[in-house]
């Protein structure tokens, strides 16, 4: 979707520095914090302010347009919420996020809850995890 459509759609004013924080949100390919959408979208517009990718964020989460994710003890992150269900992996060494989505395990999911006598309403996943270490990869001692 692009840009003038999302604000048509949500009956958004369409001021400048709200097409960027979109535009940089629409091309960003990870989930960015407040502050890396600012310093991106000060490479578009420098007059924009931390304090405006606040408001426009939780504009944009209050119409639906945004879904927000507190992952683990760092910042919230944003993605677009019109996405389609998918968990998500967050490597705790890094920092980066990774997408997936697996059939199995939404089937057992259901499984639990029918079991449980219920129907899942939503639900999110995430799996915090770490590299695995590689063999041979740890470092020789010498005895000179």
């Amino acid at each position: 979707m692009d840009i003038l459509a999302l604000c048509k759609k949500y009956n958004l004013r369409l001021t400048e520095p709200r097409v960027v924080i979109l535009k940089v949100l629409m091309e960003s390919e990870d989930h960015p914090d407040a502050v890396e959408l600012h310093r991106q979208a000060i490479k578009i517009e420098p007059s924009i302010s931390l304090a405006t990718v606040y408001r426009t964020l939780k504009l944009l989460r209050e119409k639906g347009v945004l879904a927000k994710h507190s992952f683990g003890d760092g910042p919230s992150r944003f993605e677009p919420a019109s996405q389609e269900h998918h968990d998500h992996l967050i490597n705790v060494e890094t920092g980066d996020i990774i997408e997936f989505r697996s059939d199995e395990i939404e089937q057992l999911q259901e499984e639990i809850a029918r079991k449980h006598g219920f129907s899942i309403v939503s639900h999110r996943l995430e799996i915090y995890v770490k590299p695995l270490k590689k063999a041979g990869s740890r470092k020789q001692c010498s005895n000179r």
